[in-house]
C-alpha cells in the first residue's frame, strides 16, 4: 500500500505543478491530505491481492505450504487467516467510502477550484436535495439534475446589481439546458467578410410553468407574472452545472439513496445513481474478489518464477477483474443490466471462477 501511494502521489503532484505552476504548496498539501483517503481506498484491492500472492508463493517455495498439506490442511484452510483479514480490510473500505471520503471529497473538490484550478464558478455545493451555483452576478438553486446535466427541476434564479442589490427572482418546475451554436453577427462596417465570421456558442435555458419577481429600488412592492414557457440566456461560467450531474462520489449511502428517490419523484432518469448505489458497495468487497482469484495463481507454479513474475500476475489479475467491472458497469448505466447485477455480477464471477480454481488446486 505504500509503494502505491508513494508512486500515485508523485506522479500526481508531478503533473498538477505543470499543470498549475502558480499553485502555493500550503493548498497543494492540504489537497492531497484530503485526497489520500480516497487513494488509499482506490488501491486496497490490488494492494490485497499483491500481498497474498507474494505471502503465499513465499511459503510455497520455503516448502512450508507442503508441511501444512502434509498435516491435512487444504489450500482453502490454509488461506483462511488472508480471507479473514482481507474482509475486515473490505469492512474498512467501505466505511471510507461510505462515511469519511465524501466529505473529503467537497473539502478536495471546493480547494481545487478555488485555489488550485482558480476558477470558483466551476465549484457547486451539492447536498442532498439541492444543489447551490454563483454565476457572476446570479445565484440560483436547483433541486434535481439528471446525470448528463441537461435537464433540471425546481429552479430558482436570483439576478443581483453591481451592488448587489436583489433585482429579480425567476422560479420554473422543469428546465431544459441547452447550448446552440449561432453565428457572430456581421455589420456592413465590419472589416470582416460575413464568410470570415466565427460561430459562437450561446447558452440557452428554456424553463416551463414559473414567476418572474422583479425588484425596483424605489418600491416595496415588487412585481410578480407568471409564464408557461419561457427562454433565458445564461453565462457561460453556469454551463459548467453540467459538470455537475455526477454527484455519487461526494454522497453516502444514505445521501445518495435519498437523492435517488427525490429524483425519481421528480420524474428524472436514476439509473446511473442507482448504479454507483450498489457499485461503492460492491467496489467495497474487490479485495475480497482479487485475493480469492490469486490464492490458486501463487502456488500454481511451485518454485518457478521470481518476484517479477508475481507482479506480472498480479497485473494481469487486476486488468482483468478491471475490464469485466468496467464493462459490467457501462451496461448498467446504458440500462442493459439491472443496476444490482451490473454492480455484483463481475464479484460473484470473479468469486467463483477463483474458488473452483483453488478446489481443483492439487497439493
Amino acid at each position: 500500500m505504500l509503494v502505491f501511494l508513494t508512486v500515485f502521489l508523485a506522479i500526481d503532484i508531478l503533473s498538477t505543478f505543470v499543470s498549475y505552476p502558480g499553485t502555493a504548496v500550503d493548498q497543494l498539501v492540504k489537497y492531497y491530505l484530503f485526497y489520500v483517503p480516497d487513494i488509499f481506498q482506490k488501491m486496497i484491492p490490488v494492494s490485497c491481492l499483491l500481498g497474498t500472492i507474494l505471502c503465499l508463493s513465499s511459503l510455497n517455495k520455503s516448502n512450508e505450504l507442503i508441511a501444512l498439506f502434509a498435516a491435512g490442511y487444504s489450500l482453502l484452510r490454509v488461506s483462511a487467516p488472508i480471507i479473514f483479514l482481507v474482509v475486515l480490510l473490505s469492512g474498512l473500505s467501505f466505511v471510507l467510502s461510505d462515511r469519511i471520503i465524501p466529505s473529503l471529497n467537497r473539502q478536495k473538490n471546493y480547494i481545487y477550484y478555488h485555489d488550485i484550478k482558480k476558477n470558483p464558478g466551476m465549484f457547486s455545493i451539492v447536498k442532498t436535495n439541492r444543489i447551490w451555483y454563483r454565476s457572476k452576478n446570479e445565484i440560483f438553486n436547483i433541486k434535481t439534475l439528471n446525470i448528463e446535466g441537461d435537464k433540471a427541476q425546481g429552479l430558482t434564479l436570483y439576478t443581483f446589481d453591481d451592488d448587489w442589490n436583489l433585482q429579480r427572482m425567476i422560479t420554473a418546475d422543469d428546465v431544459d439546458l441547452k447550448t446552440e451554436k449561432r453565428a457572430a453577427e456581421v455589420t456592413p462596417a465590419s472589416p470582416h467578410p460575413p464568410a470570415a465570421a466565427a460561430s459562437r456558442e450561446q447558452y440557452q435555458w428554456y424553463l416551463r410553468n414559473g414567476t418572474v419577481t422583479v425588484f425596483y429600488k424605489d418600491s416595496s412592492f415588487p412585481l410578480t407574472s407568471t409564464f408557461k414557457n419561457k427562454t433565458i440566456v445564461m453565462n457561460e461560467e453556469a454551463q459548467d452545472l453540467q459538470s455537475s450531474g455526477q454527484t455519487s462520489e461526494m454522497l453516502s449511502q444514505k445521501e445518495l439513496a435519498r437523492f435517488i428517490s427525490k429524483n425519481k419523484e421528480a420524474g428524472l432518469d436514476t439509473i446511473r445513481y442507482e448504479v454507483d448505489y450498489h457499485a461503492k458497495i460492491a467496489f467495497a468487497f474487490a479485495g475480497l474478489v482479487m485475493t480469492i482469484l490469486g490464492i490458486p495463481f501463487s502456488v500454481s507454479r511451485g518454485r518457478s518464477g521470481g518476484v517479477m513474475l508475481q507482479v506480472g500476475v498480479c497485473i494481469g489479475l487486476v486488468f482483468l477483474y478491471w475490464i469485466f467491472y468496467n464493462s459490467s458497469i457501462t451496461l448498467g448505466n446504458h440500462g442493459h443490466l439491472p443496476p444490482v447485477f451490473a454492480a455484483w455480477t463481475p464479484n460473484l464471477v470473479m468469486i467463483g471462477l477463483g474458488l473452483g480454481l483453488i478446489v481443483q488446486t492439487k497439493k
